[in-house]
């Protein structure tokens, strides 16, 4: 395998046997309060050094389908039964090793799928002994002033580009 250590632009090509592969699919779940203020579900992940909000969701295991690992994630996650509405989109990222959390010198490339969905079921609650420490609704004006991941955009972005006829 060619060595991996110049990572600014351009990473190096390598075959596909040569990285690992991350399947993983989230929920964008809005609704709005009483007020007319548009919240949006989120789930607190505790593995990074500081903790950041993240979109509910997860990796895919090797016997589910993307559609099916999100509607666990979501359940093991907030504590809500969903249903998929629709397919929002696909984002991939390539994470050099030194980037990664796990001790490895293997590259990873993390393919992102995201769903609207519809809670049908359930009740919030917090995930126990998780990658995740709590579930809640949070108004999307507030996220500015929370540390939160970058697919917490991508999925809105998503949302209010679908909502526009994008």
């Amino acid at each position: 395998m060619e060595s991996v250590t110049d990572w600014d632009a351009d990473p190096p090509l390598l075959h596909y046997t040569d990285y690992d592969t991350r399947l993983a699919a989230y929920a964008v779940i809005t609704h709005l309060t009483d007020e007319a203020s548009e919240e949006i579900l989120l789930a607190l992940w505790n593995e990074p050094a500081q903790k950041r909000w993240t979109l509910p969701g997860g990796g895919v295991d090797l016997h589910e389908t993307p559609e099916q690992g999100c509607v666990r994630e979501v359940r093991e996650e907030t504590g809500y039964d969903v249903v998929l509405t629709s397919l929002l989109g696909i984002e991939t990222d390539v994470i050099p090793p030194e980037g990664r959390h796990a001790e490895t010198t293997r590259p990873l490339k993390a393919v992102r799928v995201f769903y609207t969905a519809r809670i049908v079921g359930g009740a919030l609650q917090c995930e126990v002994d998780g990658t995740t420490d709590e579930a809640r609704w949070i108004p999307v004006d507030d996220l500015l002033g929370l540390p939160h991941v970058s697919m917490v955009e991508t999925g809105l972005g998503s949302l209010r580009r679908r909502a526009m006829g994008e």
